[in-house]
């Protein structure tokens, strides 16, 4: 019998500098994260001080699917823009100025007085967010080596659970300062522990060096970034329509039903924490922890979502991987809307949906560099990942119409929207004929 392959450590390829770049893209894109959950995490509360007491709940849930989508037309604007810069600019220069979009305007979301204002700060704060996941994952791509190259970006996203499991920490800790009447409006705290993360553009400009295969790109005086060779050449073409289409689904069922589950969270811990008497601040604080604690449960099922994709790839390859994660992230989404009834169970129930949503995105981070070559694997890269964010941001407002209007006279309207809006992973799945398999493949060029 044939001694068994041993098995293989890809970690054990990087050298020093290659380390540091990969830890400089995963720390970038787990800050980015940290802006996005606290958005979730603060936003109706939020809602709910800036439109006044007297706001019904459908007005403040309907108001959250607006900002929820101006935060993603911006985010979808800033990834067509940096995206662009990565390839044209560089991807060191661009990374630097994505990371302080992102944490100046979450940092400024703290002084809103209104639900305009606030908006403005959401849509200038996600050009930032939408910046940086395409030139992270562009610099790791370029600079590791290829066996590496599927494990070290499939990190890249596993620290997106990460930096979502550490804005519900700060949210779990400034719940208990609330309930305990240390302060006030929490959420205006949550979006100020955005900013603090600023000085890693720094060490960005300081210390990472543009990719060799960018500057050779730049040497050649191809034209770099040039969203009219990707959709003039038919590969790049199809392969950008066929990612947007995977994005789509994927950002749709994250933004548009995962996130919004914390709003029907709220539904069921304030229920459970009335029937104990509790009342105003310490209500509020209550839940705000409970909030956070919920939200770590939903990202360490990510988190271990995002490396199960990373492992199935490398057996079963790209597209199978990716019909295994939609079929799991409908089924799970569905199932937990349509069952979570008392806290014992977000024990389980959220955990399995988040495991089952961010496996799509850790074949996100591995799949979509693979599509495009140098000359256009930032752009293409935002394109897919962030225009789909931008068509995606029907996502929260048809959420906030669905329970708003469609199922507003049912008794749990937020059940019903969220099951039917489970039927966007079916568009993914429908898409994946179309996508060409890249295990194994080098770079295209």
């Amino acid at each position: 019998m044939p001694p068994s392959q041993p098995k293989y450590a890809w970690y054990r390829d990087l050298n020093r500098y290659q380390w540091f770049v990969l830890g400089v893209a995963c720390t970038g894109w787990m800050f980015d994260s940290m802006a996005q959950q606290i958005f979730g995490l603060a936003r109706r509360p939020a809602i709910q001080e800036l439109m006044g007491r007297h706001a019904t709940s459908a007005a403040v849930a309907q108001q959250s699917g607006y900002a929820t989508s101006v935060f993603l037309v911006g985010w979808a604007t800033g990834g067509i823009l940096f995206g662009i810069l990565g390839d044209r600019l560089g991807r060191v220069k661009t990374m630097m100025l994505a990371i302080l979009s992102y944490t100046v305007f979450t940092g400024l979301s703290t002084l809103a007085t209104g639900v305009w204002d606030f908006d403005v700060y959401r849509f200038l704060c996600g050009l930032g967010v939408g910046g940086q996941f395409a030139v992270g994952v562009a610099i790791v791509a370029e600079v590791v080596p290829e066996r590496a190259r599927p494990y070290a970006l499939g990190t890249i996203q596993a620290f997106s659970p990460l930096g979502n499991i550490l804005a519900a920490s700060i949210g779990i800790g400034l719940g208990l300062m609330e309930q305990g009447g240390v302060i006030t409006g929490a959420w205006r705290y949550l979006f100020l522990a955005g900013a603090l993360p600023a000085p890693l553009a720094i060490l960005v400009f300081l210390k990472v060096k543009e990719p060799e295969q960018w500057l050779k790109a730049r040497a050649q005086k191809v034209k770099l970034g040039s969203y009219q060779e990707l959709f003039s050449v038919p590969r790049w073409r199809r392969n950008a329509i066929t990612g947007l289409l995977l994005s789509v689904a994927g950002v749709v069922g994250l933004w548009g039903i995962g996130y919004f589950s914390y709003d029907l969270f709220r539904q069921i811990l304030d229920s459970s924490f009335r029937a104990q008497g509790l009342t105003g601040a310490a209500l509020a604080g209550k839940t705000t922890t409970w909030i956070g604690v919920t939200s770590m449960f939903q990202n360490v099922g990510g988190f271990f979502g995002v490396y199960a994709f990373t492992y199935l790839t490398h057996y079963a390859g790209r597209r199978m991987a990716f019909a295994v994660s939609f079929m799991a992230a409908m089924f799970a989404t569905a199932y937990t809307f349509w069952h979570i009834k008392v806290i014992s169970d977000m024990f389980w129930m959220v955990p399995m949906m988040g495991f089952s949503q961010l496996m799509l995105f850790g074949g996100y981070a591995i799949y979509l560099p693979e599509l495009f070559p140098t000359r256009l694997r930032s752009t293409g890269t935002s394109f897919c990942y962030n225009v789909g964010r931008g068509l995606a941001a029907a996502g929260p407002i048809s959420f906030g119409y669905l329970t708003g209007t469609v199922f507003a006279a049912h008794a749990e309207p937020m059940r019903y929207a969220g099951v039917t809006m489970c039927l966007v992973f079916l568009v993914g799945l429908a898409a994946l004929p179309w996508a060409p398999e890249t295990k194994g493949q080098a770079l295209p060029e």
